[in-house]
């Protein structure tokens, strides 16, 4: 390598080094050995700056927003609402009023199908998604076909578990109303070209909803620039907590839907005769949030702001390929999804070994990785597997944990194969 390389490549394992520091879940052993975290598609770990911020608020500033004019009150309201704008920044919102709390990606989906979705679709109108939605992303919708009649049509992936854009195009009828597209998918890394797809969409009528819980951890969104009609988020793929999610919505579709949930804060006035809705974002944010969990969120975007994304890409594409490379060394080794763009998700079975018993060996070696369907069992049949070993990389790993991971698979190999 040139001094020129070694520079960069000095440059660049310094800033991981620092990033990792930065990460006080990943100091430490596991069954005697130092931890290999290679599951953030499951849940990524938090900063120490998403914990502290959450730490000071419930020392100090605990308290029902929106309902007091007492002091901690104030304060309270203030750290929600202060989150809620920091994401609307964030994904280029237009404004803040259409950012919506909810508990996660599965529970801003489960809005949109139960709201939206009730008051547009009637019979013979048709729902599309894709063979590679996580299932938070096909069950909602299957229960509103349910309920109104509308068909849940599914558009295939090919054997490198991309999108057939060509089947895409030819289900995508004037009879659909509504697209709803995983951005990354969870099972495969796959990237899916969703600029496109929206544009298809709206030339048709219908209104696009991206699953965004893979995508925010790896890139920069731009709501606007995508032109997505909803946009669903998980605080705890993003280096933030669990228990608080996003969804996005254009304002005129927001004021159009009915609320999801009644209660408190989402009503403006109720008698026994009537009750009237409170204005956007309240509508849909019935009962106490989690408001603790909105104060992390919002300190995770802060350190999300603060991040590089074009160094963060090349740093897991380097990582992807290294572990690509290394994994693919093994005998009996079958990678599963190797679309030409991925995010930093490697799918694989290894053998007949169980994805069960790969877990619990890597685990040994300190190695954590998810193993099973992924709540992506649609995928699972598309592949003729019953489970696949994931590993998924996160701005704070590094080949180290590649090394690991590939340490603990031939350990398996050793026990089963």
């Amino acid at each position: 390598m040139s001094a020129v390389g070694n520079v960069a490549s000095s440059a660049r394992f310094a800033g991981i080094a620092a990033r990792r520091a930065d990460f006080p879940a990943l100091h430490q052993e596991v069954h005697g050995k130092p931890l290999a975290y290679l599951d953030s598609a499951a849940s990524a770990q938090r900063p120490q700056a998403v914990i502290d911020a959450m730490v000071a608020h419930e020392r100090r500033n605990h308290a029902n927003v929106h309902r007091g004019v007492h002091q901690l009150s104030q304060r309270a309201t203030d750290a929600y609402e202060g989150a809620r704008e920091r994401v609307s920044r964030y994904i280029n919102a237009s404004g803040s009023d259409e950012i919506i709390f909810t508990r996660g990606t599965t529970e801003s989906i489960n809005l949109v199908a139960a709201s939206f979705g009730k008051m547009r679709l009637e019979p013979g109108d048709e729902v599309l998604v894709t063979w590679m939605e996580h299932h938070s992303n096909i069950v909602p919708w299957q229960m509103i076909c349910e309920q109104t009649g509308a068909r849940l049509v599914a558009v295939p992936i090919t054997h490198t578990g991309e999108l057939d854009l060509e089947a895409f195009h030819r289900l995508l009828t004037d009879r659909t109303r509504i697209v709803a597209v995983v951005h990354v998918s969870n099972a495969l890394g796959t990237i899916n070209p969703v600029q496109d797809i929206i544009e298809a969409a709206h030339k048709v009528g219908a209104v696009v909803l991206l699953d965004g819980a893979q995508a925010t951890p790896h890139m920069r969104i731009d709501v606007q620039a995508l032109d997505c009609d909803f946009y669903a988020l998980s605080g705890h793929k993003t280096f933030g907590p669990t228990g608080i999610g996003v969804l996005y919505g254009k304002r005129a579709l927001l004021d159009a839907m009915p609320p999801y949930q009644g209660g408190g804060e989402m009503i403006r006035t109720v008698t026994f005769e009537k009750t009237t809705w409170n204005a956007l974002p309240c509508k849909f944010e019935a009962g106490t949030q989690n408001i603790t969990g909105a104060v992390g969120l919002g300190a995770a975007i802060d350190y999300l702001s603060g991040i590089d994304f074009a160094e963060v890409a090349r740093h897991e594409a380097d990582l992807l390929e290294y572990a690509t490379e290394r994994l693919s060394e093994l005998p009996g080794i079958r990678l599963i999804g190797t679309a030409a763009a991925k995010a930093s998700v490697l799918s694989f079975t290894l053998g007949d070994i169980h994805a069960h018993d790969l877990g619990t060996v890597v685990d040994m070696e300190g190695v954590a990785i998810r193993t099973g369907h992924h709540c992506a069992m649609p995928v699972m049949e598309h592949f003729g597997v019953p489970a696949t070993a994931r590993a998924s990389f996160a701005l704070y790993n590094d080949r180290g944990d590649v090394d690991q991971l590939v340490t603990g698979l031939n350990r398996a190999a050793e026990l089963f194969l």
